[in-house]
Formats: structure tokens, C-alpha cells, sequence
């Protein structure tokens, strides 16, 4: 008698089941698995044999329960031809203005007040210093306009005047021609004694000259860090009449 041997038989493992696997064998009978992510989106797979409107109808009815057991909102859709604008503001670039701190202010208003004070105490030193005696006389008037002119040793222009540069050059305003240094000056002129003399006559000293302004005045180009200017005579001076 043979004697039979038969292997004993086990079930295959099954795949896991969880809550959506249920549902999906109870509508589709294992042919479709519908995935729903997180984020609230659903994807539905259908299988090979899902192709007939039945087959449709039940993924769709799918898919809907499967969103009210996650709590997923159906997404909205777009038609694939659609036109798409997108409004950019415009962007206006506007220089910014550099701040300017309340020291750097204070310092501008000083210089300011400074500058025009300067320029105000020059302009009255200078009225103050040319005597009203001089209106009517040619070589006087022709004189005072240079007063302030600095002193530049070897000058005989409005750039800079030495002094016997200063008496020449008013001169020859009056197209009087004279020579050009001191003692040249006293050379060539005719001496007259203090009481002849008057404004606008050439007042002489050693190694300097200058013009008479009358009384004991005159105007001249000093010395090297001064200007043209009237003054009074430091000594008694020998008069030179051209």
C-alpha cells in the first residue's frame, strides 16, 4: 500500500488594513485605492480594469468619502486655455536727502554770519578811512579807488602796489608821466615848501613816497602786510609838485 505525504498548506500574509482599505473594498470590490495625502489633496488610481463608467462613477463616489473621512476640501480648477495677468506695482526710486546734523547747521550759520561781517566791517573801514575832502580832486578821487590794495614790494598795478609803484601808477591815470622810484620822483618834481603844497602833490620821505591829502594826511601803499590806505604822516615829508 503507498503511503502519501502532503504538505500542509498556509495562508498567504495579507497586506495591511487600515480605515481607507475598508472603504475602498466595500465601493469598488478591491479595484480602485484612492490615497489621500495631508495636506488634504486626493489622488485616485484606478486599476486596469478601471475603464467602464461604472467603474467612474464608483471611484468618484470614492473620492468624495474619502474626503469626508479626512476632512479635505474639494480643490477648484482652471480651463487649460486661460489667460493669466499679474499686476506689478510700480516702483518709484527717490533720491534720498544726506541728513544734516544740528552741529554741522550751527557751524554753516557761524561762518555765515562771520563771512557777512567781515565783508560789512571792510566796506565801512574803507568809507571811513577816505576823507570827504578829497571830492573834487582828480589825483585824490583816482587814489581812493585802490585803497585796500595790498602791498607787493616791486608792484605797480591794481594786482599790488610798492609805494612809489602806487604814486606812478595814479599819475598816469591823469596821463602824467613820472619816474619810478622814490628818490627818481624827487629828482625829477619841483620841490615846494609846506605851505605851497597841495592835495594831490607828492609827499617824499627817505626811502618812501606818497600823495598829500591835505592837513597832515596822505594816502600811500605803506609796507609789506598792508594795504593802500589814508593816514596820517609820520613825519614832515619834502613836497613834490609835478
Amino acid at each position: 500500500m503507498a503511503v502519501r505525504h502532503y504538505k500542509a498548506r498556509h495562508r498567504a500574509p495579507g497586506k495591511p488594513v487600515t480605515p481607507l482599505t475598508a472603504l475602498a473594498d466595500q465601493a469598488l470590490g478591491k479595484k480602485t485605492v484612492a490615497v489621500a495625502a495631508a495636506s488634504g489633496l486626493v489622488v485616485a488610481a484606478a486599476a486596469p480594469a478601471f475603464g467602464s463608467p461604472a467603474s467612474v462613477t464608483e471611484a468618484s463616489s470614492l473620492a468624495a468619502e474619502a474626503r469626508t473621512v479626512i476632512g479635505a476640501e474639494s480643490l477648484g480648477s482652471a480651463p487649460e486655455e486661460a489667460d493669466w495677468s499679474l499686476d506689478v506695482p510700480t516702483v518709484a526710486v527717490v533720491k534720498a536727502t544726506p541728513a544734516v546734523s544740528a552741529r554741522n547747521q550751527r557751524q554753516a550759520s557761524r561762518v555765515q554770519r562771520g563771512t557777512g561781517a567781515h565783508v560789512a566791517t571792510a566796506t565801512v573801514d574803507r568809507a571811513r578811512n577816505i576823507p570827504q575832502s578829497i571830492a573834487g580832486n582828480e589825483i585824490l578821487e583816482i587814489a581812493a579807488r585802490y585803497v585796500g590794495t595790498s602791498y607787493v614790494y616791486g608792484g605797480s598795478s591794481p594786482s599790488g602796489f610798492d609805494c612809489s609803484g602806487f604814486t606812478q601808477y595814479v599819475y598816469a591815470q591823469l596821463g602824467k608821466s613820472i619816474p619810478r622810484t622814490d628818490s627818481q620822483q624827487k629828482a625829477a618834481g619841483t620841490i615846494i615848501s609846506a605851505d605851497q603844497a597841495k592835495p594831490g602833490d607828492i609827499v617824499w620821505f627817505p626811502g618812501h613816497v606818497g600823495i598829500y591829502a591835505g592837513g597832515n594826511t596822505m594816502v600811500d601803499a605803506p609796507h609789506t602786510g598792508t594795504v593802500v590806505q589814508f593816514r596820517e604822516m609820520y613825519r614832515t615829508p619834502t613836497f613834490v609838485r609835478f
